[in-house]
């Protein structure tokens, strides 16, 4: 199964344009959505008919952040096979290990996504 969208939740416009940059570039024709807080990703979560293949979470944002996203998550059940990634500028080891403590964590990373990253995910859908 190749990758065909991901939902990237991120504040920053800076952040989602380098994503989005990446990303298009690496897998052409692939669909990004795009949320600013993690209250907004829940919304459109609930609305889809079609979860996106990988969710790339910040931790910092407003009105709902990163951790409080995965709480939400987790009790609604949504990840039955979504990729979930901690994709933020923390390498405080205990942002690390608090994220290793939701199920639907795979991966964490510091920004900006790279090449290299992608690669592995994509073994991951093949």
């Amino acid at each position: 199964m190749a990758m065909s969208n991901f939902l990237v939740i991120e504040d920053s416009e800076a952040d989602q344009f380098l994503f989005r940059d990446t990303v298009e570039e690496y897998v052409p024709g692939i669909l990004i959505l795009e949320a600013r807080d993690g209250q907004e990703a829940v919304d459109m979560l609930d609305k889809m008919a079609e979860l996106p293949q990988v969710i790339f979470l910040d931790i910092n944002m407003p009105r709902m952040n990163g951790f409080e996203f995965l709480n939400v998550y987790d009790e609604k059940l949504y990840q039955n096979s979504v990729v979930v990634v901690m994709l933020t500028s923390s390498d405080q080891q205990k942002d690390i290990d608090r994220s290793r403590e939701y199920k639907s964590v795979k991966h964490y990373m510091e920004k900006p996504i790279s090449t290299d990253f992608l690669d592995v995910l994509s073994r991951e859908f093949n």
